[in-house]
């Protein structure tokens, strides 16, 4: 089953008094549970296509649809709701909460859930965290963690809210090459075993080799797509 579909999907930029197509006609399909990898030069577009996919951004043309669901029409809120129900993020900066601790960071995203009890978060977050290795850090702030463990915290994050599908934005690019590995390796296992689609942007050659499809963008375009594994 296709987890993600595009379907002719352009995306236009207006840059001052320049239009600027950042996408061309770009037909796509992830299946879920994969592990794919969108690859291609700095400006080749593939910010561009986990913006629409996470919901940030909508095409200028074309049709996305999410989980089977066409978000063509949908308002913001309802955008909003399918991005906090079906995808999670993960960024290079990991854009953690400097004045919370590891766990309140993990925690934070499923207080927008009205359906979750205060015990089914705590629960989670205590899952999660251990998933990831840092249950003793539970209590430390990002100022008391190195990077990969940050990392890991936004890991645990992304994961919390049980979505189908997780983007990953250059997730290795701020990490020492032995941490980088390390944090690839756990994601690679989380999505053997929970089956959550992983969709990352990457320069990282490590990222491609253990992708399962790996997309060639450039210029805007899709040069290729294939089944690696």
């Amino acid at each position: 089953m296709s987890i993600v579909r595009f379907v002719n999907v352009s995306k236009e930029y207006m840059l001052g008094e320049q239009k600027v197509r950042a996408l061309k006609d770009i037909n796509l399909e992830i299946e879920e549970g994969v592990f794919l990898a969108i690859a291609g030069p700095s400006g080749s577009g593939k910010s561009t296509i986990l913006n629409l996919i996470g919901c940030i951004d909508t095409p200028s043309s074309g049709n996305i649809y999410i989980n089977g669901q066409d978000v063509s029409g949908k308002t913001p809120d309802e955008l909003s709701d399918l991005r906090a129900r079906t995808i999670g993020f993960i960024f290079q900066t990991f854009n953690l909460f400097p004045v919370l601790s590891a766990e309140e960071n993990v925690e934070y995203p499923l207080l927008q859930f009205k359906d979750i009890s205060t015990k089914e978060r705590r629960e989670r977050t205590v899952k999660f965290l251990d998933i990831v290795g840092l249950a003793k850090f539970a209590h430390h702030r990002p100022n008391q963690l190195s990077g990969g463990q940050r990392q890991r915290v936004a890991i645990a994050r992304a994961l919390a809210t049980h979505p189908k599908i997780i983007l990953a934005d250059e997730p290795t690019a701020n990490l020492d090459h032995k941490t980088g590995e390390g944090i690839l390796q756990l994601m690679k296992e989380i999505n053997r075993r929970e089956q959550t689609t992983f969709i990352f942007s990457t320069h990282d050659a490590r990222v491609m080799a253990m992708a399962d499809q790996l997309i060639h963008i450039e210029d805007g375009e899709l040069i290729a797509s294939e089944i690696t594994k």
